[in-house]
Protein backbone atom coordinates (compact mmCIF):
# COMPACT_ATOMS: atom_id res chain seq x y z
CA UNK A 1 0.00 0.00 0.00
CA UNK A 2 1.23 3.72 -1.22
CA UNK A 3 0.42 6.62 0.70
CA UNK A 4 1.70 9.78 -1.32
CA UNK A 5 2.06 12.75 0.69
CA UNK A 6 1.91 15.85 -0.98
CA UNK A 7 4.86 18.28 -1.59
CA UNK A 8 3.77 21.55 -3.51
CA UNK A 9 5.88 23.59 -1.63
CA UNK A 10 3.26 25.10 1.12
CA UNK A 11 5.29 23.89 4.28
CA UNK A 12 7.82 21.68 6.21
CA UNK A 13 6.94 17.90 5.57
CA UNK A 14 9.97 16.50 7.47
CA UNK A 15 7.84 16.02 10.61
CA UNK A 16 5.01 14.93 9.03
CA UNK A 17 7.18 12.71 7.17
CA UNK A 18 8.20 10.97 9.85
CA UNK A 19 5.63 10.72 12.37
CA UNK A 20 3.36 8.82 8.50
CA UNK A 21 6.72 6.61 8.74
CA UNK A 22 6.44 5.83 12.01
CA UNK A 23 2.81 4.73 12.20
CA UNK A 24 3.07 2.35 8.65
CA UNK A 25 6.18 0.79 9.84
CA UNK A 26 4.25 0.72 13.39
CA UNK A 27 1.22 -1.16 11.88
CA UNK A 28 2.32 -2.51 8.90
CA UNK A 29 0.37 -0.60 6.45
CA UNK A 30 2.83 -0.08 3.62
CA UNK A 31 5.34 2.58 1.96
CA UNK A 32 5.00 6.47 2.38
CA UNK A 33 6.54 8.47 -0.17
CA UNK A 34 6.41 12.63 -0.18
CA UNK A 35 6.23 13.58 -3.65
CA UNK A 36 4.85 16.30 -6.14
CA UNK A 37 4.83 13.99 -9.27
CA UNK A 38 0.60 13.90 -10.25
CA UNK A 39 1.45 10.37 -11.71
CA UNK A 40 2.95 9.00 -8.43
CA UNK A 41 -0.38 10.60 -6.66
CA UNK A 42 -2.72 9.01 -9.41
CA UNK A 43 -1.47 5.39 -8.58
CA UNK A 44 -1.10 6.10 -4.53
CA UNK A 45 -3.37 4.27 -2.21
CA UNK A 46 -4.15 6.85 -0.27
CA UNK A 47 -3.46 10.43 -0.28
CA UNK A 48 -2.54 13.33 2.27
CA UNK A 49 -2.18 17.16 1.41
CA UNK A 50 -1.06 19.21 4.17
CA UNK A 51 -0.67 22.97 3.76
CA UNK A 52 0.75 25.73 6.50
CA UNK A 53 0.24 29.24 5.88
CA UNK A 54 -2.67 31.40 4.01
CA UNK A 55 -5.44 29.42 1.78
CA UNK A 56 -5.38 31.71 -1.06
CA UNK A 57 -1.47 31.00 -1.32
CA UNK A 58 -1.44 27.28 -0.73
CA UNK A 59 -4.23 26.95 -3.03
CA UNK A 60 -2.20 28.81 -5.51
CA UNK A 61 0.79 27.09 -5.12
CA UNK A 62 -0.82 23.74 -5.65
CA UNK A 63 -2.03 24.56 -8.79
CA UNK A 64 1.18 25.78 -9.93
CA UNK A 65 2.07 22.42 -10.12
CA UNK A 66 0.84 21.34 -13.76
CA UNK A 67 -1.67 17.87 -13.43
CA UNK A 68 -1.03 17.34 -9.97
CA UNK A 69 -4.40 18.99 -8.08
CA UNK A 70 -6.29 17.26 -11.19
CA UNK A 71 -4.64 14.07 -10.29
CA UNK A 72 -5.96 14.57 -6.45
CA UNK A 73 -9.14 15.43 -7.99
CA UNK A 74 -9.57 11.78 -9.41
CA UNK A 75 -7.88 9.88 -7.51
CA UNK A 76 -10.38 10.82 -4.41
CA UNK A 77 -13.62 11.89 -6.12
CA UNK A 78 -13.50 9.09 -9.31
CA UNK A 79 -11.18 6.25 -7.74
CA UNK A 80 -12.37 6.92 -4.17
CA UNK A 81 -8.98 6.67 -2.68
CA UNK A 82 -8.82 7.80 1.37
CA UNK A 83 -8.05 11.66 1.28
CA UNK A 84 -6.65 13.17 4.37
CA UNK A 85 -5.95 17.06 4.69
CA UNK A 86 -4.15 18.73 7.55
CA UNK A 87 -4.55 22.15 8.57
CA UNK A 88 -4.82 24.32 5.21
CA UNK A 89 -5.44 21.07 3.23
CA UNK A 90 -8.31 20.14 5.65
CA UNK A 91 -9.48 23.95 4.67
CA UNK A 92 -9.97 23.01 0.99
CA UNK A 93 -11.66 20.84 1.21
CA UNK A 94 -14.25 23.54 1.72
CA UNK A 95 -16.68 25.45 -0.61
CA UNK A 96 -14.57 28.63 -0.34
CA UNK A 97 -12.06 30.43 1.72
CA UNK A 98 -12.43 34.03 2.86
CA UNK A 99 -8.87 34.72 4.16
CA UNK A 100 -7.92 37.88 2.61
CA UNK A 101 -9.40 37.46 -1.04
CA UNK A 102 -12.53 34.98 -1.50
CA UNK A 103 -10.83 31.57 -2.78
CA UNK A 104 -12.60 28.52 -4.27
CA UNK A 105 -12.04 25.10 -2.56
CA UNK A 106 -12.39 21.67 -3.68
CA UNK A 107 -15.76 21.88 -2.74
CA UNK A 108 -15.86 18.18 -1.09
CA UNK A 109 -17.31 19.42 1.65
CA UNK A 110 -19.88 22.09 1.80
CA UNK A 111 -19.12 25.44 3.91
CA UNK A 112 -16.45 28.60 4.28
CA UNK A 113 -13.37 28.89 6.01
CA UNK A 114 -13.21 32.51 8.22
CA UNK A 115 -11.78 34.16 10.42
CA UNK A 116 -11.95 33.06 14.39
CA UNK A 117 -14.20 35.42 16.32
CA UNK A 118 -13.48 34.11 20.00
CA UNK A 119 -16.30 35.92 22.30
CA UNK A 120 -14.06 37.05 24.54
CA UNK A 121 -11.72 39.82 22.67
CA UNK A 122 -9.01 38.89 25.31
CA UNK A 123 -8.49 35.51 23.22
CA UNK A 124 -5.27 35.87 21.01
CA UNK A 125 -5.51 34.99 17.12
CA UNK A 126 -3.89 33.09 15.88
CA UNK A 127 -5.14 30.44 17.73
CA UNK A 128 -2.26 28.50 19.27
CA UNK A 129 -1.23 25.86 20.97
CA UNK A 130 -3.41 22.60 22.60
CA UNK A 131 -6.80 22.24 22.68
CA UNK A 132 -9.20 19.49 23.89
CA UNK A 133 -11.31 17.74 21.11
CA UNK A 134 -15.05 17.28 21.44
CA UNK A 135 -16.20 14.51 19.35
CA UNK A 136 -19.33 15.24 17.16
CA UNK A 137 -19.88 12.15 15.07
CA UNK A 138 -18.19 8.89 15.10
CA UNK A 139 -15.78 7.77 12.98
CA UNK A 140 -13.23 5.28 11.99
CA UNK A 141 -10.35 7.48 11.79
CA UNK A 142 -11.31 8.25 15.87
CA UNK A 143 -10.85 4.33 16.82
CA UNK A 144 -9.39 4.84 20.77
CA UNK A 145 -9.26 8.64 20.55
CA UNK A 146 -12.28 10.46 22.80
CA UNK A 147 -13.76 13.94 24.17
CA UNK A 148 -10.96 15.37 26.48
CA UNK A 149 -7.60 14.55 23.86
CA UNK A 150 -5.62 17.09 23.12
CA UNK A 151 -4.57 18.45 19.65
CA UNK A 152 -2.25 20.92 18.73
CA UNK A 153 -3.11 24.20 16.59
CA UNK A 154 -2.08 26.83 14.64
CA UNK A 155 -4.63 28.96 12.95
CA UNK A 156 -6.35 31.54 12.64
CA UNK A 157 -9.41 30.61 10.21
CA UNK A 158 -11.68 27.99 10.90
CA UNK A 159 -14.15 25.88 8.30
CA UNK A 160 -17.70 26.40 9.08
CA UNK A 161 -19.50 23.49 7.73
CA UNK A 162 -23.20 23.69 6.05
CA UNK A 163 -24.11 19.96 7.01
CA UNK A 164 -23.62 19.17 10.81
CA UNK A 165 -22.77 15.87 10.45
CA UNK A 166 -19.57 16.84 8.27
CA UNK A 167 -18.09 17.80 11.81
CA UNK A 168 -16.29 14.77 13.53
CA UNK A 169 -15.00 17.02 16.52
CA UNK A 170 -14.37 20.50 17.70
CA UNK A 171 -12.65 22.68 19.85
CA UNK A 172 -13.40 25.40 22.42
CA UNK A 173 -11.72 28.85 21.80
CA UNK A 174 -14.32 31.36 22.35
CA UNK A 175 -16.36 29.74 19.91
CA UNK A 176 -16.58 26.30 18.61
CA UNK A 177 -13.47 25.73 16.15
CA UNK A 178 -13.85 22.52 14.01
CA UNK A 179 -11.13 20.51 14.60
CA UNK A 180 -12.43 17.31 12.47
CA UNK A 181 -14.19 17.15 8.99
CA UNK A 182 -14.93 13.52 7.19
CA UNK A 183 -17.29 12.67 4.66
CA UNK A 184 -17.65 9.37 2.34
CA UNK A 185 -13.98 8.71 1.57
CA UNK A 186 -12.41 12.08 2.55
CA UNK A 187 -10.86 13.56 6.20
CA UNK A 188 -9.52 16.43 7.22
CA UNK A 189 -7.93 17.92 10.50
CA UNK A 190 -7.66 21.64 11.78
CA UNK A 191 -4.78 20.05 13.86
CA UNK A 192 -1.32 19.46 12.87
CA UNK A 193 -1.74 15.48 13.80
CA UNK A 194 1.65 14.51 13.44
CA UNK A 195 2.51 17.60 16.24
CA UNK A 196 -0.42 16.34 18.67
CA UNK A 197 1.77 13.19 20.44
CA UNK A 198 -0.47 9.70 21.28
CA UNK A 199 -3.68 11.39 19.78
CA UNK A 200 -2.36 12.69 16.34
CA UNK A 201 -0.17 9.32 16.06
CA UNK A 202 -3.75 7.20 16.93
CA UNK A 203 -5.56 9.21 14.20
CA UNK A 204 -2.66 8.70 11.94
CA UNK A 205 -2.77 5.00 12.32
CA UNK A 206 -6.27 4.97 12.01
CA UNK A 207 -5.86 6.62 8.61
CA UNK A 208 -3.52 4.21 7.10
CA UNK A 209 -5.96 1.48 8.26
CA UNK A 210 -9.02 3.10 6.85
CA UNK A 211 -11.61 1.08 4.45
CA UNK A 212 -14.04 3.63 3.51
Amino acid sequence: MLTALVDYDSGNLHSAEKAFQRMANETGHGTIVVTSEPDVVARADRIVLPGDGAFPSCSAALYRFEGLAQAIEEAVTVKGRPFLGICIGMQMLATRGLEFRETEGFGWIPGEVVKIEPSDPSMKVPHMGWNDLVIDNDHAVLDGISTGDHAYFVHSYHFKVAEPQHRLAYAEYGTEITAIVGRDNIVGTQFHPEKSQATGLRLIANFLGWKP
